[in-house]
């Protein structure tokens, strides 16, 4: 059984219909990575499966009790605001010293306990936020772009935490990402969104295409996958065959 899954579902948001017909699923365990152009909707597939936004049509599944940890693609925290790392931990429910130092250390920023937020670095700021998430000891973690704003180094760093976290906590991770190293080295599966699902398979899908391997040979850093299929078709009927393009070719431009 699925943790989490939408069927057909649809997104309208100021009287425009942003998601269509999106079917998709996390099984336990495993890591799922959405890309796609800018508007793509990825955010808002994110956020309807969270339950935030209401649905126009389809609707999202959840495993009975299933337990969400969330990283959110920003958080403002005002400088102004006296709020210590060990504080937002206790934020919205309060957490003893010993969960909050062994949150702190398994995400490997011990250090920061009683440092201000506003004065971490990103990396930090990050690892913190995923700390936070991680003590509600969750079944999934959902992350929204959570190394935007970081270097390649830090990038690399926090993608190889998560996979630990994974490895250690079993729980499935989906995320969206920008970064075609993490698309292929740390996602068991991948999905392409574009107002629907473009197409969805294993990232050997992709890293087969010949025009990903000419791109990724010239050392393209930090570039958007955009999966292109390889053959003709509508794109308004795409979201009924959710599974059915997995031959399909992957295509790939500067963000």
């Amino acid at each position: 059984m699925s943790l989490i899954a939408a069927h057909r579902l649809s997104i309208r948001l100021g009287g425009a219909e942003v998601l269509t017909g999106v079917s998709m699923s996390v099984a336990a365990g495993e890591i799922v990575t959405i890309v796609g152009p800018n508007g793509s909707g990825k955010s808002t597939l994110l956020r309807a499966l969270l339950g935030i936004l209401p649905s126009a049509g389809g609707e999202v599944t959840r495993k009975p009790g299933l337990r969400i940890g969330y990283v959110p693609q920003k958080l403002h925290i005002d400088r102004s605001l006296p709020l210590t790392v060990r504080r937002f931990l206790s934020l919205p429910q309060r957490r003893s010293e010993a969960e909050a130092r062994t949150a702190l250390e398994r995400v490997g920023v011990p250090e920061v306990r009683e440092r201000q937020m506003a004065d971490l670095s990103g990396g930090q700021f990050q690892r913190v936020l995923l700390a936070r998430a991680l003590l509600t000891t969750p079944d999934l973690l959902i992350l929204d772009e959570p190394t935007q704003g970081l270097d390649q180094p830090g990038e690399a760093a926090f993608y190889r935490l998560i996979e630990e976290v994974r490895s250690e906590t079993g729980a499935a991770v989906l995320m969206v990402s920008h970064d075609l190293h993490v698309v292929m080295s740390a996602s068991d599966r991948v999905i392409c969104l574009n107002g629907h699902v473009c197409c969805q398979g294993t990232p050997r899908v992709v890293s087969n295409a010949p025009e990903y391997r000419a791109l990724f040979g010239l050392g393209t850093q930090g570039a958007l996958a955009l999966y292109q299929h390889s053959h003709d078709h509508d794109h308004t009927h795409d979201h009924a065959h959710p599974h059915a393009h997995d031959h399909d070719a992957a295509e790939h431009d500067h963000v």
